[in-house]
């Protein structure tokens, strides 16, 4: 009897030490709202961020509103209510979620806005993103750089300009940065915008939709065009863009007989755009390495919840409306025909036969 009782006794603190090791690993739950699974680089993302922390021990509550506002609303409500720790938020809209993190914030949970800025709420502790005026920059430099490339004895050259969506804040510093670069020889006279659209109020694509700026490229073509003249390059601040984009001018001949392809830019450095880089249609594309961005951020939600201060954030840049938001900015690379290789897939980013 006695040894039935020692061995039971022994169970039970075994059981308890097993409870106390388990518990020790669990730090609590985490909410990732991620705004849509149509965009490769956003699995990647949501992915990369779920194994990042977990590994850190936290719990993870993975979401995708399909770039659906009221949907992204009611699952950070959810995780809220579920009593996350912690939220990981790349919103759809930023201007929308004022009240959610307000409960969020009442309720002492770290708000991250990761990639895509919240606007107008006191309730964002941080931001992480890459240096988005440098990604403008960066576009619009490989555009110059085509051009004189590709057509080195043709000036003005003709460009038309595509902006990101005008409900993400991200959108407004890739078009600034890439002006910064391209305004100047617009001024001089070296860069045409033959259709004369400029601006975030006229060249933005809501949803960040290639279908819409492939329709917009018809538009343009057909309405600007169909005189003879020829599309030299093409600002497009996004991979998915870019293909749509490229649809339009296919559509209208190039790339076949004397009508080479223009110049076309891109963000994201997503396979298929990747391969239209090798394939020659187009020209260069962002690499924004999601997966450093991920372990950042994980680090960031591990450094925050554990009672330590994060270092090297950036205080001056990024002002909500409501508050200038501590960020930690990572650095974008140009990637195009010359370079992919080494970027990106000796990197591990993509793999070589994803590429054939």
């Amino acid at each position: 009897m006695k040894a039935l009782k020692f061995l039971m006794t022994a169970v039970t603190l075994g059981a308890v030490a097993l409870s106390g090791s388990a518990f020790a690993q669990d730090k609590g739950a985490i909410g990732i709202a991620m705004p849509t699974q149509s965009s490769l680089r956003w699995i990647s993302d949501g992915n990369s961020l779920k194994a990042e922390l977990e590994a850190k021990g936290y719990t993870v509550d993975l979401q995708y509103a399909e770039d659906d506002i009221p949907n992204q609303l009611s699952q950070i409500e959810n995780m809220v209510t579920k009593g996350v720790k912690a939220l990981v938020i790349a919103s759809i809209d930023g201007t929308t979620l004022s009240d959610i993190l307000k409960q969020a914030g009442d309720a002492g949970v770290k708000v991250i806005a990761y990639d895509r800025l919240i606007r107008q709420s006191a309730n964002v502790d941080y931001y992480t993103t890459f240096d988005n005026f440098s990604v403008g920059v960066l576009q619009a430099n490989s555009l110059v750089k085509g051009l004189k490339e590709r057509f080195p004895s043709t000036k003005p050259w003709n460009v038309e300009l595509f902006g990101g969506s005008p409900d993400d804040n991200n959108a407004f510093f890739f078009y600034d940065g890439a002006m910064s670069v391209l305004q100047p020889m617009i001024d001089s006279g070296d860069i045409v915008i033959k259709s004369g659209q400029t601006g975030m109020d006229k060249v933005g694509t809501l949803r960040w939709d290639g279908a819409v700026a492939q329709a917009r490229m018809d538009n343009i073509l057909s309405a600007t065009y169909s005189d003879g003249t020829r599309v030299d390059g093409v600002l497009a601040p996004y991979d998915g863009l870019s293909r749509g984009i490229i649809s339009s001018l296919r559509g209208v001949g190039y790339g076949s007989g004397d009508l080479a392809w223009p110049i076309v830019t891109g963000q994201d450095a997503e396979t298929p755009s990747v391969k239209a880089i090798i394939a020659g249609e187009q020209y260069s594309t962002v690499f924004k390495d999601t997966r450093e961005l991920a372990k950042t951020t994980a680090a960031l939600v591990d450094t925050v919840l554990s009672g330590g201060t994060p270092e090297g954030l950036d205080t001056k840049t990024y002002d909500n409306g409501v508050k200038v938001v501590p960020s930690i900015l990572l650095t974008p690379f140009d990637v195009d025909a010359t370079n992919y290789e080494k970027v990106v897939v000796e990197s591990g980013y993509i793999k070589a036969e994803d590429l054939k």
